[in-house]
């Protein structure tokens, strides 16, 4: 027989694994936005993006939360023209990343507050748990 109180915290667990794995692709983001190409005309750093999987859990029977891929976003870089910047082409443009910090802030808001949720959702199943065993060890 599966315990759903361990499933519920496999579920959580899942769920931090992501969290994590996405604030950490986020801050990557926010680092690089304003990194240009070291060479002449070349691209910059390009925005990451994480997919998610749902993956079933047979053990568990129960599904779960994955990181399918990390995978570059396709949206176009911001150009701006200074021709004396040193990664600027032949028109005096530079090519910045394509990273928005306003849409940064708001996914590591949004991820931080899915954390938190299955955070709680850990501290409350295992507090279930011990309430059982303290029952068990009463009677």
């Amino acid at each position: 027989m599966i315990d759903p109180l361990k499933v519920s915290q496999s579920i959580a667990a899942a769920g931090l694994d992501v969290q994590s794995h996405r604030m950490r692709v986020i801050a990557e983001n926010m680092a690089n936005a304003q990194s240009t190409a070291s060479t002449p005309g070349g691209d910059p750093y390009t925005r990451k993006t994480v997919v998610f999987s749902n993956d079933f859990d047979e053990a568990l029977g129960a599904n779960l939360v994955g990181v399918e891929q990390i995978g570059n976003d396709p949206s176009p870089y911001r150009v701006e023209r200074n021709p004396s910047h040193p990664a600027a082409d032949q028109s005096g443009n530079v090519k910045y990343p394509n990273v928005n910090i306003l849409v940064e802030m708001a996914d590591m808001r949004e991820a931080n507050r899915s954390y938190e949720a299955n955070l709680q959702m850990m501290k409350q199943s295992r507090a279930m748990v011990m309430m059982t065993v303290d029952m068990l060890r009463s009677s």
